[in-house]
């Protein structure tokens, strides 16, 4: 299937790393000249922390949508305040049975496909992992401590999503990314922008990476409080969750993953 990575920036760059290495046919879209440019000519740098690297090959790239040819599939991976700007301008891409799908971090990009195409072709979810860009052509992922780092899923189960997620969900796994095409990825969602309004904000004003926040009783309360909070609103929205559940988990992940991490935000 043709796959487009429409916003090849730090996530972009990413998971397309994943796919690319799971043997998805991949046109990478992005107005980083530079950046598109080391690609087509060098490949793409790929280094999963602490230190494997690979050189990628086989890419498509452009600066923008205009003359790649109808796609399979679109994944939208731009600021989730340029997406429908990113819909429009991607719509020369876009077929009659290309399926369209974000993977971009918050709540409410679905419906922003599904104004352009329907329900009926949109898949939506995102990583737990952290990723960096690091100059022109070079991308690093940095593994979370979930079984599963990518989670995806549609809005309505058809012919068209469910072949479009299950070949993601396959290139994802291949290329060493753990993935999940779920009936209801709903859960999996809030889980993510619990931990995105947690300890992105947090780590960006104290300047302290995760594992340091927790380890301080001040910065331990602050997680608390706002946990409790983001597990009040996704109940009230219908996704039961528990606060105690969430924090055990954390726990849990120990000095990996999560907790190495330094937020972008910061």
């Amino acid at each position: 299937m043709k796959i487009a990575m429409i916003g090849s920036g730090a996530a972009g760059s990413v998971f397309a790393g994943y796919l690319r290495r799971g043997g998805a046919d991949l046109t990478l879209v992005d107005p980083y000249k530079e950046h598109m440019d080391k690609i087509a000519k060098d490949g793409l740098t790929f280094v999963i922390y602490p230190d494997n690297e690979y050189q990628l090959t086989g890419f498509k790239t452009a600066y923008n949508a205009d003359n790649i040819g109808v796609m399979d599939i679109v994944i939208f991976m731009t600021k989730a305040t340029q997406l429908e700007n990113a819909i429009e301008t991607a719509k020369p891409c876009i077929g009659e049975n290309t399926v369209l799908v974000s993977l971009i971090n918050g709540l409410g990009n679905e419906d922003k496909l599904a104004a352009a195409v329907g329900p009926g072709r949109v898949i939506y979810g995102s990583g737990v992992l952290g990723t960096a860009l690091d100059g022109p052509g070079k991308c690093i992922s940095s593994p979370g401590a979930d079984k599963i780092q990518m989670n995806f899923g549609p809005m309505e189960m058809n012919e068209l999503t469910e072949k479009a997620g299950k070949h993601l969900e396959e290139c994802f796994i291949n290329g060493g990314c753990p993935a999940k095409f779920w009936d209801d990825v709903r859960p999996a969602m809030w889980t993510k922008v619990v931990v995105n309004s947690v300890f992105n904000p947090l780590s960006a004003l104290t300047r302290l990476k995760v594992k340091d926040l927790i380890a301080d009783p001040n910065g331990l309360a602050m997680v608390i409080q706002v946990v409790a909070e983001c597990c009040a609103v996704a109940t009230a929205r219908g996704c039961p969750m528990d606060p105690k559940t969430f924090m055990a988990g954390v726990k849990a992940a120990g000095g990996t993953g999560i907790q190495d991490y330094y937020p972008s935000m910061a």
